[in-house]
């Protein structure tokens, strides 16, 4: 039986992409064997490489001046990626609104100056600094921000307008909601919370900005020489890129960004909602900053939320235990968990919350 999957990721996938993946898996299009066996230099996978691209460019609206590669190393390794191909005079301004935002500054400290113009730790990352008033450096080389944040449940409803090229993270909470590609100067994400399988990331960078690398920057972090190769430079994560070309389809056929932006604000507003007027649950994020994929929410008793957990997996909802960071309980409702899964959710908590008065 299926459960309804609230995990943070690798999270859960659209069935209908599940069921397509099953029925091809033995003979993809009639080659006589899996896409996972077949050459990456074969005509059939290029022609899912491309398709994957053309689909996202689509969905996205990215400019023709923009590349799009299907990389590995997941979100972490572009830490490093990213000063190694954009930190040319050696400074970067970061915003650290959370754990991943911390260690991608971290990450980037190695390589040059990546100085915190903001953060949210003051208040245990629960909400998003004003980006109007920020003073960012004069001689960044760019400005990296970590749109949504899984852990803390917060997100950005207004981007920072930077001199410098503007970089996100945007793992958790991209084609979640539309955004205009071309207020970034580059845009990175691991697959594995609403596109694909873990194994491949998705980077979207401005051609601009290519050829910029450092002397030190290994060849396969070289975003010049995975453009140039249309990310086939060396054998690509065939089988995540294949999962994220049928992902694309169906959410192209649900009516594409703006349509499952719409479905993911109505999730998260009767959650939000239920939440807001219970006695029992509480959640401590800013309210104009809540994300819409990660809703981390306490009962105030580490006891109570341990029974919750349990009492929830019996029912199947599974993996809503909240990170260590923060504790209680998460629930993580990206593009493919369905409306069912939230109100089913919401059922169990009203239940848990009468039977616990």
């Amino acid at each position: 039986m299926r459960v309804f999957n609230f995990a943070a990721g690798p999270s859960t996938l659209p069935l209908d992409v599940l069921k397509q993946a099953q029925s091809e898996f033995l003979d993809y299009q009639n080659s006589g064997m899996s896409i996972s066996e077949m050459s990456h230099r074969s005509k059939t996978f290029m022609a899912v490489n491309d398709e994957a691209n053309a689909l996202l460019r689509e969905l996205m609206s990215i400019p023709s001046d923009y590349s799009v590669l299907f990389v590995q190393g997941g979100a972490s390794q572009q830490f490093a990626s990213v000063p190694l191909n954009l930190m040319t005079s050696g400074k970067a301004d970061y915003i650290v609104t959370g754990n991943f935002a911390g260690k991608a500054q971290q990450e980037a400290q190695k390589y040059g100056n990546a100085k915190i113009v903001a953060s949210s730790k003051d208040k245990n990352f629960t909400y998003i600094p004003d980006v109007d008033s920020i003073e960012f450096s004069s001689d960044a080389d760019y400005v990296h921000i970590t749109s949504n944040n899984t852990i803390f449940g917060t997100r950005y409803t207004k981007f920072p307008k930077t001199k410098a090229p503007l970089v996100a993270d945007m793992s958790s909470n991209i084609l979640s909601e539309e955004v205009n590609v071309s207020d970034f100067g580059l845009i990175y994400a691991g697959a594995q919370k609403n596109i694909a399988p873990a194994g491949v990331t998705i980077v979207i960078v401005k051609n601009d900005l290519l050829g910029k690398q450092l002397d030190i920057c290994p060849t396969m972090l070289n975003y010049q020489i995975q453009a140039k190769n249309d990310s086939l430079y060396n054998t690509p994560p065939c089988f995540p890129i294949y999962i994220s070309m049928l992902v694309f389809r169906w959410l192209k056929n649900l009516g594409g960004v703006k349509a499952i932006q719409e479905i993911n604000e109505y999730k998260a507003g009767l959650l939000y909602d239920f939440i807001d007027n219970s006695s029992l649950y509480k959640n401590f994020v800013n309210k104009k900053d809540r994300s819409i994929m990660n809703v981390p929410f306490v009962t105030g008793s580490e006891e109570l939320d341990a029974k919750f957990i349990k009492e929830a997996t019996a029912n199947g909802l599974v993996s809503l235990k909240g990170h260590r960071l923060v504790g209680g309980m998460r629930a993580s409702i990206y593009n493919a968990m369905p409306v069912e899964g939230v109100k089913a959710l919401i059922e169990f908590m009203k239940k848990f919350e009468l039977e616990n008065k």
